[in-house]
């Protein structure tokens, strides 16, 4: 069940039970009317007939204004001339006969039913209170008989008391009433807001599984690029090399088949990579080896193929890095390397592993031909990018110094996080 049901309700009920109290009125002014000619009692002021007529009057009235328009309940205009023509009929009533005191008390249901607030409900009370008080006390013809005033006032402080604590009791608990329908639609539109707030809420967790599948997405694409660029180019690269050499060497030569040999090790070791770079692990070197063996294998490997001079030096204290960071270095030197053997016809290059405090760097240097760092670059400008591309996501750096007959520098910075720091 709902809040806004619950206060439907309470309101449903409220409105049946104070409308089942106004049929009690009835019963009470037909006892009266009953007890008129049967006892002979109460000092009727009326002939009988006229007392039928303010009977039905009665009877017309309160059906008038309460059971044939119970929407009139709320509408305090209405309820105030309902209420005024009552208390006129019940002092006509009462002053035809003192034994419609009985439907006089009923008064004081009215008093709740069409009166709002302390106030009017308090004058109601009273004037109904005054009534009941004369029928007990025997009529109007009795006031001013004897002593029958101060029989009349003792009386009537019974019945002002009986009628002021039965509208406070009244207001009270329409108060309280009121209250707790009003708190009731507050927890509904609290309730409501809540579930706007989740559905707003599951719909930006929903957003965000998007935006994170898309980014996910595009990680997994760089990742692939530089892969491909970094592995697949590269081997290509060296491959295609090798076999031109083999080519300027002539068939049968000795030149001729150590270019062969060196392109077929391209062409399985590219492979090997590639297929490592599908599953996302790490390079086969850095399996076996450690950062700063991998490097000089590559480093190795890559001075024969290209018959360069290229040496590595390592300061500081090597140490076990996390894996990404391990396989952006070594990847760094790959480019680099592979750019050197590219574009810059260079006799030697340096590569230098610093091992520092809080930060790992890579410097690759060569006595080439240099370039315009500012100039476009398609090719080369790739491979710059994949490198920087890789070292940002592990919040690293690269710098690069190059002009032209004066080699390049190519400086790469990550930080120097151990596998046991990191855990």
């Amino acid at each position: 069940m709902t809040d806004q049901s619950a206060v439907a309700r309470l309101e449903v009920w409220r409105r049946r039970l104070d409308l089942a109290l106004t049929y009690v009125p009835y019963g009470a002014l037909a006892c009266s009317a009953l007890l008129v000619p049967l006892t002979g009692d109460g000092h009727p002021h009326l002939p009988y007939r006229y007392i039928g007529l303010l009977v039905a009057a009665s009877v017309g009235w309160m059906l008038w204004w309460i059971n044939l328009h119970p929407g009139w309940a709320d509408d305090r205009r209405r309820m105030t001339i309902f209420f005024a023509g009552l208390v006129v009929l019940i002092y006509l009533l009462v002053w035809s006969s003192s034994l419609f005191g009985f439907f006089a008390w009923t008064g004081y249901l009215f008093t709740a039913y069409a009166l709002r607030g302390r106030g009017p409900r308090a004058v109601g009370g009273t004037l109904v209170a005054v009534a009941t008080a004369v029928s007990q006390a025997g009529g109007f013809q009795e006031l001013g008989v004897g002593d029958s005033w101060g029989y009349f006032a003792v009386v009537l402080a019974f019945n002002l008391t009986i009628a002021n604590a039965m509208t406070f009791l009244t207001t009270m608990t329409h108060e309280q009433h009121e209250k707790r329908r009003a708190m009731i639609e507050e927890l509904a539109e609290a309730n409501r807001r809540l579930e706007d707030a989740l559905r707003e809420n599951a719909g930006l967790h929903a957003q965000l599984l998007a935006q994170a599948r898309e980014a996910g997405v595009h990680d997994e694409r760089q990742r692939m690029a530089g892969e491909i660029h970094d592995v697949l180019a590269q081997g290509l690269t060296g491959i295609v090399t090798q076999l031109e050499a083999a080519d300027a060497a002539g068939g049968g030569s000795a030149g001729w088949r150590r270019h062969l040999d060196a392109a077929k090790g391209l062409a399985r070791e590219s492979l090997t990579e590639a297929r490592r770079s599908v599953q996302a692990l790490r390079p086969q070197t850095l399996e076996a080896s450690a950062l700063p063996e991998a490097i000089g294998e590559v480093v190795t490997g890559w001075a024969a193929r290209n018959d360069v001079r290229a040496e590595l030096i390592t300061t500081g204290t090597p140490r076990s890095l996390l894996p990404e960071i391990e396989t952006t270095l070594l990847r760094t030197a790959q480019e680099a390397l592979a750019n050197v053997a590219r574009h810059a016809g260079a006799g030697r290059v340096a590569l230098t592993l610093s091992y520092m405090e809080d930060v790992v760097t890579l410097d690759v240097r060569d006595d080439g031909a240099g370039f315009d760092p500012a100039a476009p670059r398609s090719e080369a400008s790739f491979g710059l990018a994949a490198m920087r591309e890789r070292l940002l996501r592990i919040a690293g750096s690269l710098e690069v110094e190059s002009e032209p007959g004066a080699g390049t520098a190519v400086s790469a910075c990550a930080p120097a996080i151990a596998i046991g720091a990191a855990a």
